[in-house]
């Protein structure tokens, strides 16, 4: 099948037509980053985009393609490292997430997501950590260059 095809909504209808799955990370730093790339992808994207903010006053109309979910990660609402009694961290509600999705959801051997990490350096570096300790190509996880992560640009 040709991958480089244009997208188009009846190529998307298609049964044929092969839906690559996305994970795209964002924080209240990166928002604007986020809807710019989130306006690149097909409309018969798939995946998940999660979005740690520090209150519900940060949430906004963020649009995605209708074939993937949308979570916001209110961080005043949720407890840091458990057995602590801290509040979350930033980073901590995202990571959390990410991973666990991650383990429930990326089968290694024949994924082919395109991964995206564009929230704050500790989560972001949790992440990279889960993700290449699965068996993830370091080289298949963009995340912002002054990170300084091993990743492909």
């Amino acid at each position: 099948m040709n991958h480089s095809a244009e997208h188009s909504a009846a190529a998307c209808r298609t049964s044929r037509h092969t839906r690559v799955q996305h994970l795209i990370t964002a924080d209240e730093s990166s928002l604007a980053e986020l809807e710019a790339m989130l306006a690149t992808l097909p409309i018969c994207s798939t995946g998940r985009v999660f979005i740690e903010i520090p209150d519900a006053s940060w949430q906004a109309d963020i649009v995605v393609p209708t074939r993937m979910v949308l979570t916001w990660l209110d961080r005043s609402q949720r407890s840091g490292a458990p057995g602590t009694g801290r509040g979350c961290a930033a980073g901590e509600a995202l990571s959390r997430a990410v991973i666990a999705w991650a383990d429930e959801m990326l089968c290694v051997e024949d994924d082919e997501t395109r991964i995206h990490l564009m929230g704050g350096y500790l989560g972001t570096a949790d992440i990279v950590d889960h993700l290449t300790g699965m068996g993830v190509a370091a080289t298949a996880i963009h995340t912002p260059a002054q990170y300084g992560l091993a990743t492909a640009r």
